[in-house]
């Protein structure tokens, strides 16, 4: 099992290389492009197009080049955006990356319970009433855009509904979990339900179909010819096997939602994490924050899709096999 985790960390490092160097070349090395211009942003001045040049050192063979915007975006740590004039990349993205984890961890935990237990429920009770209504209610979830749900929750919480029902809940905003637990927990009730609605259901529609046919395996049978009940064999043996797959999901969706893929959530909620800044450097056309945040994303989805590998080799030990 080390030696697995070794190899497979080795190879998210070689995939997070690969990445950089493919997102420079697509930022920096386009034919027809002045990259100078694209960091500077648009209308900028000659003397700052000279600054920008001589900076990243634009005139250099490529790989030269490479190295000195990696030195200036994660050794250095000193990449400025050029649009919003003195405005550090990296201390920026570490700020908003707090509010991106509590977001996504309290999402997470909320729509892992609520898909698990309704995909064992739907499977318990198949052909009975409550199993296509759970289904009913993961396609209806799944299909829902999270910027109009998140428009509607906030319409009803925090206006039209707001001083009859929900008095006691706060505007818009986050409060670091430092500062106060409890107003952390209470400006981030709603994003987490909000997010997790989104995810539950495909989750329970998902464990369901896994379980039932693990139900029809043959070291289930064995299970049910010893005399277990099918609760015991549900839970204990089924239960095991069909989680490999929801890992594999889980690794996915968390990894990518930590990377940005919240942004929908964020922007609605006002909760200026990652996903708000990749929105708002997507809509200033500032390069500089757009590279940030894509490298930001890649190294935590890479980090995810590595941790699910090590889950499922010790889920499955058939995998750690290196054929």
């Amino acid at each position: 099992m080390f030696r697995y985790i070794i190899r497979r960390l080795i190879s998210a490092v070689l995939v997070m290389f690969a990445i950089s160097v493919m997102v420079f070349l697509i930022f920096f090395a386009t034919p027809g492009v002045n990259p100078a211009a694209r960091i500077a942003g648009r209308s900028a001045s000659p003397e700052v197009l000279r600054h920008v040049s001589i900076e990243f050192g634009l005139d250099k063979p490529l790989p030269i080049r490479y190295l000195i915007m990696m030195y200036h975006l994660f050794i250095k740590q000193d990449l400025t955006s050029y649009v919003n004039i003195g405005y550090k990349i990296i201390p920026q993205i570490i700020a908003a990356a707090p509010i991106t984890l509590s977001l996504v961890f309290g999402a997470a935990l909320i729509w892992l319970v609520v898909g698990i237990f309704g995909g064992m429920i739907a499977a318990s009770n198949r052909g009975k009433f409550i199993d296509p209504l759970i289904m009913f209610l993961g396609i209806a979830t799944i299909s829902i855009p999270a910027y109009w749900l998140g428009e509607m929750v906030n319409l009803l919480t925090q206006d039209k509904l707001h001083a009859s029902l929900f008095p006691w809940l706060p505007n818009g905003g986050y409060v670091a979990i430092t500062s106060n637990p409890w107003e952390w927990a209470l400006h981030l009730l709603f994003p987490w339900l909000t997010l997790a609605a989104l995810y539950s259901g495909i989750y329970a529609r998902v464990l369901r179909g896994e379980l039932i046919n693990a139900m029809n395996e043959d070291y289930i049978r064995t299970a049910r010819a010893k005399g277990l009940s099918e609760r015991r064999i549900l839970y204990r043996h089924a239960l095991r096997c069909s989680l490999i797959t929801i890992v594999s999901l889980f690794g996915l969706d968390f990894g990518a939602l930590i990377g940005g893929a919240a942004l929908l959530t964020e922007v609605v909620f006002g909760l200026q994490g990652v996903g708000w800044l990749t929105y708002q450097g997507l809509t200033n056309l500032d390069l500089p924050l757009i590279m940030g945040c894509v490298m930001y994303g890649a190294f935590f989805v890479v980090l995810a899709s590595a941790v699910v590998d090590i889950l499922y080799a010790y889920l499955d030990p058939r995998v750690r096999i290196v054929t």
